[in-house]
Formats: C-alpha cells, structure tokens, sequence
C-alpha cells in the first residue's frame, strides 16, 4: 500500500506519518524497512518520483512549477531526489516522451 505523500496540499514527512499513526519515526521506519525493505523516507521519495513522471509527460509545467505543485520550496531539491531515484534528471526524463 503506498503511502500517500500529499495530506491538503502540502508535502509531508516521516514525523508526519508516524504522528499519524502514534508512533515514533525510527519505529515506523524500522517496521516498513522490515516488512518492505524501505525506509519511511524511500517510500515517500518513490511516491514522489512516480507522481513527478505523471505531471512531467502530461503536463506542460516547467520543472519548477512541478516541483513546487509537489509541495519543494526549491526546485533544486526536486531535482536532486528525482534524479537519484530515476538516474535522469527531470528534463531528460521529459524528453523520453
């Protein structure tokens, strides 16, 4: 079941999820990374990598306005996590379409 990143617009983070569901971070980490093999945080970058390449080939958006729908106050941020998690940066990405 994937976690669900974006909670009224806004990006959150372990603490937020773990809140959630009262527990602590490192023990919600500890219990996906057992049963899924990921941290809390993979988890969240993978939901945002695969929301990042729906709006990349069905939008016109800029990366920057992507990224910011996303919920990242610097575009550079998006990039950065976006390219460890495909190997492409998001223009290239883009242009595979």
């Amino acid at each position: 079941m994937p976690i669900i990143i974006m909670v009224l617009g806004m990006l959150h983070g372990v603490k937020f999820f773990a809140s959630a569901l009262n527990l602590s971070p490192h023990y919600l980490s500890d219990l996906l990374k057992r049963y899924t093999g990921k941290t809390t945080q993979e988890h969240i970058h993978l939901q945002l990598t695969d929301k990042a390449k729906a709006l990349l080939w069905s939008t016109e958006k800029s990366i920057s306005e992507i990224a910011y729908d996303l919920g990242f106050e610097h575009p550079s941020h998006f990039t950065k996590i976006f390219k460890t998690k495909t190997g492409k940066s998001p223009t290239e990405y883009r242009q595979l379409n």
